[in-house]
């Protein structure tokens, strides 16, 4: 039997909600299956400062090593608006944590585990680097710019994520590919408007066929409207 192509569809559009903050989503509600257990991922061919980066099946996640299995990296999170509990903070960012984040245009540069970090994911290590060459700062620098940062911060997906941070921390300048590139495929997209309705058409159904949430309403508002703006 085919699946029912609707909440696949559905699926689609929260990632590429998702896909603005770059982020590995997590299973709402429950803050997402745990990590792997400390000890899966070999740090000792990490060095401070390093740039690593996690690819996902549509964004790459950025962080800058700082040594002892921790990990400094940007992520939305409405949570350091409204306290400065560190545990509470240091929990792991939930899907509603994260979306407020992007809305509020909030977010934190929080230390985590390389399990927290990475989440399962391959570690790339300074793949960056080809690009900048001779901006390349010393390692040290680089791991200290990026812990100067760590605290709550503003979020913005075209001027401050976390491809932005590491790039400033790493090569002194903040800069981010990914957005760009995005950006590049939101001007292809709104070239045929036809897509704008698509994106109505598609998110109304997911909402008829799931229900109002978070995972339907969102994308259907935001998508569009993202869309219209740019046009």
């Amino acid at each position: 039997t085919m699946k029912n192509p609707v909440p696949q569809a559905a699926s689609l559009l929260l990632e590429k909600l998702l896909l603005l903050v770059h982020v590995r989503p997590l299973s709402a509600g429950s803050g997402g299956e745990p990590p792997p257990a400390p000890g899966y991922y070999d740090t000792s061919c990490f060095k401070r400062g390093d740039l690593l980066e996690v690819p996902r099946t549509l964004f790459i996640h950025f962080g800058i090593y700082l040594g002892e299995n921790r990990v400094a990296h940007l992520m939305p999170d409405i949570l350091p608006a409204f306290t400065g509990d560190r545990r509470q903070i240091q929990q792991v960012v939930t899907n509603k944590r994260l979306i407020l984040g992007v809305i509020t245009k909030t977010a934190s540069i929080r230390v985590d585990t390389v399990e927290d970090f990475a989440y399962g994911g391959s570690i790339l290590v300074n793949h960056m680097d080809r690009l900048f060459q001779d901006q390349v700062l010393g390692s040290e620098e680089a791991a200290r710019r990026a812990e100067k940062l760590v605290g709550a911060t503003a979020y913005s997906l075209l001027w401050n994520n976390c491809e932005h941070f590491v790039t400033y921390g790493r090569y002194g300048a903040p800069v981010s590919f990914q957005t760009d590139k995005f950006c590049e495929t939101v001007k292809m997209i709104i070239r045929d408007q036809r897509s704008v309705l698509a994106s109505v058409l598609v998110g109304l159904a997911s909402i008829v066929c799931l229900g109002l949430a978070p995972s339907t309403t969102l994308p259907t508002i935001f998508i569009p409207f993202f869309l219209w703006m740019a046009g």
